[in-house]
């Protein structure tokens, strides 16, 4: 069982890193096109046509690949002050909750993947697009895509930590290392 939940953890990990990576090289290709259209509208008097919706597909994009890992090194916003205060004194308490925090938000993530994933079937059937038609378009599939097994991957991680009873920074970077 343990040997099991190890290869899943790194198999979770490895994807999350994967996909941060990926959203990294988004960002890149962001730039390159913010500076592509800001030089060619000064220089040329000749805007990159679908800026702002590459822009918006793009900010989409690199969100939701880089939460699951954000979630795996325990980045996301929140206020461990509390959590760190009364570890020192009570560290079972604040391992539940931790527990419950994590269970918290592999349910919500749940809820967004089951939310996101019949619009995904839905602007595959449809092929549902956004833009402008004759200037930029594209499809919003990918997408919706992007959300479903984002939100899918990071309910594996929190459930991953539920049950291998670890949360800490620490924990989480010991993974990488091994």
């Amino acid at each position: 069982m343990n040997a099991a939940l190890n290869a899943l953890s790194r198999l979770t990990h490895g994807i999350a890193i994967s996909a941060n990576a990926v959203g990294t090289l988004v960002v890149l290709g962001l730039v390159a096109i913010v500076n592509y259209d800001a030089i060619a509208r000064s220089l040329f008097n000749a805007p990159f046509l679908g800026a702002v919706e590459v822009v918006q597909f793009s900010m989409v994009l690199i969100v939701f690949l880089q939460l699951p890992d954000v979630c795996r090194v325990n980045r996301l916003t929140r206020s461990d002050g509390f959590l760190l205060v009364i570890g020192g004194k009570y560290p079972g308490v604040a391992r539940a909750m931790r527990f419950f925090i994590n269970g918290i938000s592999a349910a919500f993530m749940t809820l967004v993947a089951v939310a996101i994933f019949p619009e995904f079937l839905k602007m595959v059937e449809t092929q549902d697009f956004f833009g402008v038609p004759g200037v930029f378009t594209a499809p919003w599939w990918p997408i919706k895509l992007v959300i479903f097994a984002s939100a899918v991957l990071c309910v594996c991680i929190f459930v991953l930590k539920i049950l291998e009873g670890r949360d800490t920074d620490s924990d989480a970077t010991k993974g990488d290392s091994a």
